[in-house]
């Protein structure tokens, strides 16, 4: 039987493009803004771009936090993308919201007041892998990936770090703790790269 995979639908964008990206490997998902979908799936995917404040507002509105907690610590495999990958931290700067704390850990801006870069952090930049992973397989140090963001993630513990990037500053690209995975960068942007991470995904076991 086919194991059955969900997009989170909380009105954060790109879903169709998530949801192209990943039938291109095989993955036949879903998307859905129910709960009980969430909690019936094998595998969740929660991507997203915009603001996180009315992210995590939507999500509350419509119990989507709860759920994803609750998949979470079921320990089926969780995938972040973007602005998923900001919200399962504790905290994030912008709109000073509490998130889904499944990660400690928190968001900040990007402050360059004082430099040349340009926020938000748009384009292409390379990865450096700090410690291997399952779905990092196919993925060695320099290769690049697509980024679109003005904050970037701190987790609290080293541990939890899987990539850095450099951008004004180091930091964490990609993140992960037990069935959680999760990418600052778009993989379904990101081109052969992206749809290798997305390919592990589909076989990870936790």
């Amino acid at each position: 039987m086919a194991e059955r995979v969900v997009i989170v639908d909380y009105d954060a964008g790109n879903l169709r493009s998530v949801q192209r990206a990943c039938e291109h490997v095989g993955i036949p998902a879903e998307i859905s803004a129910d709960p009980a979908d969430i909690l019936a799936a094998d595998r969740v995917i929660f991507p997203g771009v915009g603001s996180a404040a009315s992210a995590v507002d939507t999500l509350r509105n419509r119990g989507l936090d709860v759920a994803l907690r609750e998949f979470y610590f079921k320990g089926n495999p969780l995938l972040g993308i973007c602005l998923g990958c900001q919200i399962v931290l504790e905290f994030t700067e912008e709109g000073r919201r509490d998130c889904l704390s499944l990660v400690e850990g928190v968001c900040q801006r990007f402050d360059f007041r004082d430099r040349v870069l340009k926020v938000p952090h748009i384009g292409w930049n390379e990865v450096e892998i700090v410690q291997d992973h399952p779905l990092l397989a196919d993925v060695a140090s320099g290769d690049e990936f697509y980024f679109v963001h003005s904050y970037y993630t701190v987790p609290t513990h080293q541990k939890n770090v899987y990539a850095m990037t450099e951008y004004g500053l180091r930091f964490c690209s990609m993140l992960g703790q037990d069935n959680l995975f999760a990418t600052q960068f778009h993989l379904e942007k990101s081109g052969r790269m992206g749809l290798s991470i997305l390919n592990r995904f589909k076989e990870w076991r936790c």
